[in-house]
């Protein structure tokens, strides 16, 4: 006799997908990944091809259901990185590769669309962003990185490729059209358009005064339903491709953020986590609308029915790591081997980094302030600073930078967001984990298997959307790997240090605007 059912969870990142079966205890069964290649070009430019995604996506689901054949799968559900946008024909197959997350080309063309006149307050036309504000609880970030920008950038400078497009899709709800057939994008996924009317976070539709500054009509966008609702079953072609029964389930799903929230443990209000990827976030439900221009924070459409999420981002993390790594051991390939040793030269130091600050902003940065013109640097090095310290720095300056998006975020839920669940690549490390606990002078309870939590989430989604589960039950399901309280000793070092780092950014963004403008 068959076992309980599984949800077959796929999670389409930036480095590539992973994919589990997950029970409705929050168990992961079986698992797999792959890699996909990032592709960026000067400029800007950061794209990834929509049918690499899919033949990953493929080649993983194969291996996860090898590796438990007798397992009953109940649906199919999917979360992907979020602001990216894939461009179909009308026969749903994508035109060129898919803009992601990372891709600024189309912030020149923004002017036109948030200020179009000659009165402007902080780059928008007081009666647009009021609009924008209250219909959709944000506006187009001034970065150029959200989907309405990519749309620009093909209008502008793609036109045989805009003028081919019979809709344009976030990654997930690219993927689900390949699984059902059908173009849906779920109420959260949908929101970085900024096109919609997201005051009843559970009726969410397009705001045709929006969709009028934008030049965009409806049927160039896919139709809109709740990330719990069953878009359809697995088509014949897609069951082929990946070893599953015809016909399966597939819930709408949801953009990794807000699968993070679940996965963690963070369903109910006010409770926080923190994720550590290639970019990191802070974020938790609330049960308002509510925005935030200034720090391009906004609480928008969750997947949790009735509620709203808490929107930021900090453009590098776990890339910092990644970077330092790459300059570290040259001709090595970044592996798990590379990382201890970077955890245990980054131990050997003392707290401080012997008062070496590094700034993460090798991307520029979104929140608390949107600014593409920053640059990361090393500070404050002397004559006896070594390796050491200056891979230890950059783990504190990523937790510096942390502190500053923590402290933005509290303000906005008017809420001291103790402790924090920590999720993500970044939490593997108990070091940075600790260096979190220790500047942000709070509680860190940093999750098992963190680099399959957005699996997790997208797997108690599903569950959830099936009735399986309650979703007050989902956060004591969250497995804890550690918990670690912030150290006193170590205050007075971080507090001088923190202070320190936010000097550096006020002495220093009017030379970035020089060099980087």
């Amino acid at each position: 006799m068959d076992g309980p059912s599984h949800v077959l969870a796929i999670d389409l990142g930036t480095s590539g997908p992973k994919v589990a079966l997950v029970s409705n205890r929050g168990e992961v069964l079986a698992k797999a990944s792959e890699s996909v290649e990032l592709i960026l070009y000067e400029g800007g430019g950061a794209e990834q091809d929509p049918h690499a995604w899919w033949r990953a996506i493929a080649t993983a689901v194969q291996r996860t259901v090898a590796a438990s054949p007798s397992t009953r799968i109940a649906a199919v559900s999917v979360t992907t990185q979020w602001s990216g946008t894939v461009t179909i024909d009308a026969e749903g197959e994508p035109i060129g590769n898919a803009i992601i997350w990372m891709d600024s080309r189309g912030a020149r063309y923004l002017e036109d669309l948030t200020a179009p006149g000659r009165f402007k307050i902080q780059g928008f036309d007081p009666r647009r962003a009021r609009r924008w504000v209250a219909s959709t609880g944000g506006a187009p970030s001034g970065a150029g990185k959200d989907p309405i920008a990519h749309i620009l950038y093909l209008r502008n400078e793609r036109p045989d490729v805009y003028d081919a497009a019979a809709k344009f899709l976030e990654p997930k709800d690219y993927i689900n059209l390949r699984l059902t057939g059908r173009t849906v994008a779920s109420y959260d996924s949908i929101a970085l358009h900024w096109l919609t009317d997201n005051r009843d976070p559970d009726s969410v539709d397009y705001d045709d005064v929006l969709l009028d500054y934008a030049g965009l009509k409806r049927d160039q966008l896919p139709t809109l339903c709740h990330a719990t609702e069953v878009i359809g079953g697995l088509t014949a072609a897609a069951a082929e491709e990946l070893g599953i029964p015809e016909g399966t389930p597939v819930v709408a799903g949801t953009p990794d953020v807000h699968s993070a929230g679940i996965g963690a443990g963070t369903v109910r209000d006010y409770a926080a986590h923190l994720y550590i990827g290639t970019s990191s976030w802070l974020s938790c439900h609330v049960p308002y609308k509510k925005t935030d221009l200034l720090h391009s924070i906004a609480s928008l459409p969750a997947a949790v029915p009735g509620r709203w999420l808490v929107a930021n981002e900090q453009e590098t993390a776990g890339k910092a790591v990644e970077w330092v790594a790459s300059i570290m051991y040259p001709g090595r390939d970044i592996d798990g081997s590379v990382y201890e040793e970077l955890n245990a030269a980054a131990a050997s130091v003392s707290p401080g980094s012997g008062g070496v600050v590094f700034t993460p902003w090798l991307y520029g940065e979104r929140t608390p302030v949107e600014d593409a013109n920053l640059r990361a640097g090393f500070f404050n090095q002397s004559l006896d600073t070594g390796r050491d310290e200056m891979i230890r720095s950059v783990f504190e300056g990523v937790a510096y930078n942390t502190r500053w998006l923590l402290e933005t975020v509290e303000r906005f839920t008017k809420r001291r967001l103790d402790p924090i669940a920590m999720v993500g690549g970044g939490a593997r490390s108990a070091l940075w984990a600790q260096i979190h606990a220790d500047v942000l002078d709070r509680t860190i309870i940093r999750r098992d298997e963190p680099i399959w939590v957005n699996v997790r989430g997208a797997g108690m989604l599903g569950h959830a959307a099936l009735g399986h589960i309650e979703w007050d039950e989902i956060d004591a399901m969250a497995p804890t790997a550690a918990t670690h309280e912030p150290n006193p000793a170590n205050r007075a070092v971080y507090d001088n240090l923190y202070d320190t780092f936010r000097r550096i950014y006020k002495a220093n963004r009017g030379i970035y605007r020089r060099l980087n403008g």
